[in-house]
Order: structure tokens, then C-alpha cells, then sequence
């Protein structure tokens, strides 16, 4: 018999079907698309606040260029790597913030992307949180996709999903959700990998910010948002679909 909290246990088995489920119906995602660890750290900075599309295109443009090295963007100049990466949106603010890792990157590992995976995965992330522009989605992006370190990533996807299953509540933060994650299953960079992938996936398809959770693979699991008011999010009972809403 469990241990856990009735709560927890509900967390646990929630996170546990949510896996099997995903991996079922979309397989593994191959996830995160880069050639190279480096390529992959550039990929994590230049795709906040826009789309994978846009930054691909950036990246097109460094690698036609033949600047997509630790060496070639720490002797570029930031004006020309702002116009490069102009096609993934806040081209200026990133290009700061590349050369920020790029600086720090040369500063305390000689450019070596090999002695900074050496590092301690807990001293990594304290460091990478450091370097102005990188924030823990990006750190651990950083960490668990280049590095293959076992830190979760927590997205945009990953906190709808679980407030739409009553599993966190609107404010919960970054930490509260990653918490959850490793807690309840085995530190191994793979599966984190592969359960962060399913994630976006089924933020992509399904769990959008109009949910689709009539064809949703989860939407059998409790607590799914077709038991909730599209307007204010209330649980709603499994004998009525409506409720007068304060907000209608």
C-alpha cells in the first residue's frame, strides 16, 4: 500500500498515465532537433518568446554564414549576429544574450563546451542562472538537451497542462512545477527528455490555448478541462457541463 499522501498519490498517478498515454499515441519526439550541443544551446536561447519555425531560420542564416561555432560568434560583432538572428523576433536583446553565454563560456571554460559539461549538474545550473538572459527554462533546456544532464524542463505547455487537470493551481512557479517532475520519478536525462518533448507535442496539437480536449489522448484521465468552465476554470461536477459564471 502507498505512502503517499492522498494528494500526492493522485499527483503520481496522474504524471505516470499522462507518460504512457502520450508515448502511446505520439511515440518517441526525437526531440531536441540540432546538430550539434552548441547548435542546441543557440536554439535554446534564440526560441524564447517566438517559434521553432523563426528559429530555424536563424539558425539557417549562421550556418551560411559559417559563424554557428563558440569561436566565430565570440569574434563576431554583435551587430551583425543581431541581423542574422533577426528572423527569430527581439534580434538585438538575443544577440546580447548570445554573446553573454559566449563571453561567460570563454571567461570560465577557455570556449570548451567539453569542460563545461564536466561540471556538477547543480553547480552548472547556479552558473548558467548567472549569465544575464538565461533563465531556468533556458538553463535547464541547456542542461538536459546539450548536456543530457537529468534537470525537467518546465514550458508554457507544461503548466497548462497540469492546471487543467487540477493538478497546480494558476500561480504555481517554475520550481513548484519542476518539483513535481522530480519527485516522482527517477533522475534520468532520457525519459526527461522524452516526457518534455510528449509535452510540447501535446501543447502543439491538442492542448492549445482553445483546448481540443474532445480529441485530446489525455481526456480520459480525471480532471480533464472538458469537466471545467472554459471562462473561469472551475471543477465542474460530473452531472453538469455548465454553472452560472460570475464573469459571463
Amino acid at each position: 500500500m502507498s505512502k503517499l499522501p492522498k494528494k500526492k498519490q493522485r499527483v503520481n498517478s496522474f504524471l505516470q498515465s499522462a507518460y504512457q498515454k502520450l508515448f502511446k499515441h505520439f511515440g518517441p519526439q526525437h526531440w531536441w532537433p540540432g546538430e550539434t550541443p552548441f547548435e542546441i544551446i543557440v536554439g535554446a536561447i534564440l526560441t524564447q518568446n517566438t517559434n521553432w519555425g523563426n528559429v530555424e531560420k536563424a539558425i539557417r542564416n549562421l550556418k551560411h554564414e559559417k559563424v554557428l561555432t563558440p569561436q566565430a560568434l565570440h569574434q563576431i560583432s554583435q551587430s551583425k549576429l543581431a541581423a542574422l538572428i533577426k528572423p527569430a523576433g527581439y534580434f538585438n536583446v538575443k544577440a546580447k544574450r548570445l554573446k553573454n553565454f559566449i563571453d561567460y563560456l570563454f571567461a570560465e571554460y577557455d570556449g570548451s563546451l567539453a569542460k563545461m559539461k564536466r561540471e556538477k549538474l547543480s553547480t552548472l545550473r547556479l552558473k548558467l542562472l548567472t549569465i544575464n538572459g538565461i533563465g531556468p527554462e533556458t538553463a535547464d533546456s541547456i542542461l538536459l538537451y546539450a548536456f543530457a544532464k537529468p534537470t525537467f524542463v518546465v514550458d508554457a505547455y507544461t503548466k497548462r497542462l497540469l492546471y487543467r487537470h487540477n493538478i497546480i493551481e494558476h500561480d504555481a512557479t517554475y520550481h513548484d512545477v519542476k518539483d513535481l517532475f522530480e519527485t516522482f520519478f527517477k533522475h534520468d536525462s532520457k525519459f526527461f527528455n522524452e516526457y518534455h518533448a510528449l509535452i510540447v507535442r501535446l501543447g502543439k496539437d491538442y492542448c492549445k490555448t482553445k483546448a481540443l480536449c474532445q480529441l485530446c489522448p489525455l481526456n480520459d484521465l480525471e480532471y480533464s478541462l472538458i469537466r471545467k468552465c472554459p471562462d473561469c476554470h472551475r471543477a465542474l461536477t460530473h452531472s453538469s457541463l455548465s454553472h452560472s459564471c460570475a464573469k459571463k
